[in-house]
Formats: C-alpha cells, structure tokens, sequence
C-alpha cells in the first residue's frame, strides 16, 4: 500500500515508537506544518521523516538541547532529492505543537511506522514523496537475541557513561517487546547516523537485534581500553547488516 506524505529531511532517524522535538524555523518547514493543521482535527497529522546523506545538505541548524545534546538538526536539500536522503524513513504523527510568536513551531513528533520512498514530487512549496509502508516482521529468533542485547546495551551504558566521566542513571526498565527493544538501542545507542539509518533499515527485528549486539560489544570492548576518549570519536566504524 502507498501513501502520499510531505517530507521532511532531518541531520538525525526517527525509529517507530520513539519521540523527537522538533523546532521548525525554515519557512518551507513553517508551510508545511501550517498545511497539516489547517486539515480537519480527525485527520492524522503525519509527515515522513528521512535522515540526510552526508555531504548531501546544506544545512540551517537549530537544535532543540536537552539533557541528551542536540535533538533536532534541520536540513534544506539540494541536488537530486532521492540521492540527497535516504531511502528508508519513519512516519511522524505530531503529538503537540506551538506557535511561537515569531512564527516558529515548536513539535513534538511520535515516530509510527516505516516507509521506503518511492518518488519525490519538487514541484509544492516543500517536498512530497510516494511512500510505500514497510510490514514489521519478527525474524527468527528475536526472542532470545533481544536477552542479550539488553545484557550487551547495559554494559555499554555503564562504559560509555565512564568514558563521559558521567554516573549512570538506576535500573532501566527496557521494554519486553523485541521489536520495541531494538528501536529504543538504536535510538540510544551513540552510532553515527549511516549506522543508526542501516539498523532503521534491517528487514526484521532479529537481523537489527543481531546487528546491534555485534555493535554493542565491540563498542563496549573499545570504551573499555580507551575511557578517555571522546565516546562520539569511539563510534565511526563501518556497519552492514547481515
């Protein structure tokens, strides 16, 4: 099934499940924000969300900081729009919004579900792509792989908070859902956004399980040798999914 979405390309992926701020200054962005609320309120307020290439953008930031650093980066794409983003992306339903007066928007934005664009419309006053929703599939396996990424992802949170030089945080509930579990690592993980798109991207949740078990041990071998290092200097290193 295929649906018809405005685009908005983003420095960062939204994985399903997880929620994103969202600070909207470029006027293209404030237009299509606008267009959505202007629709009638039974209406799903959505977008999709695509991560942008490297070297692809010209980007205008303005990030949203919180406890976690950066949580928006906003791009203005050239060139080719389908060479410019990645294929794979999130549909994003808007939990709140505000106005603000000088005409920004301030969102709060849910990632749903994921869609592979098919084609890009240029010719409105911001992009709109035919999206193709991907179906969420188990993987053989996912169970027993989600154990031990959560054992993986909590000594990974313990090294990388020691190569912050930062305490952690108490006992983490993690969800029991392995599809779940896998969009929370990669969404909290500190990989570069090739690898956090390429783990959005595995075709089922077992493939982005095993993934990130792999990426979670090797990582937390390296913060254990090199605890002084910068952690985001500690994580460029090359993925591809099984």
């Amino acid at each position: 099934m295929t649906e018809r979405l405005p685009l908005f390309p983003l420095n960062t992926v939204l994985y399903p499940g997880l929620v994103l701020p969202l600070n909207v200054f470029e006027e293209r962005y404030r237009r299509l924000v606008a267009d959505l609320l202007e629709q009638p309120e039974d209406t799903p307020r959505r977008f999709g969300v695509l991560a942008i290439r490297d070297g692809r953008e010209v980007a205008r930031v303005r990030p949203e900081e919180g406890p976690a650093g950066p949580l928006d980066g906003l791009g203005t794409v050239t060139g080719d729009p389908l060479e410019a983003v990645f294929q794979v992306g999130c549909v994003a339903d808007i939990a709140s919004v505000q106005h603000q007066p000088d005409g920004r928007y301030e969102l709060l934005v849910t990632g749903t579900t994921r869609f592979r664009l098919r084609s890009v419309d240029v010719s409105g006053p911001y992009l709109t792509g035919e999206t193709e929703l991907i179906e969420e599939r188990p993987g053989e396996g996912s169970g027993a792989l989600a154990s031990e990424v959560e054992r993986a992802f909590r000594v990974y949170q313990k090294r990388l908070a020691g190569a912050r030089e930062a305490s952690t945080v108490g006992h983490q509930e993690l969800p029991d859902d392995p599809q779940v579990l896998s969009y929370l690592v990669a969404a909290a993980s500190v990989f570069e956004t090739p690898v956090k798109q390429q783990l959005l991207a595995c075709p089922d949740t077992a493939q982005r399980l095993r993934a990130e078990l792999d990426l979670l041990r090797r990582e937390s071998a390296v913060l254990s040798w090199l605890p002084s290092l910068p952690a985001v200097d500690l994580t460029r290193q090359s993925f591809s999914p099984n």
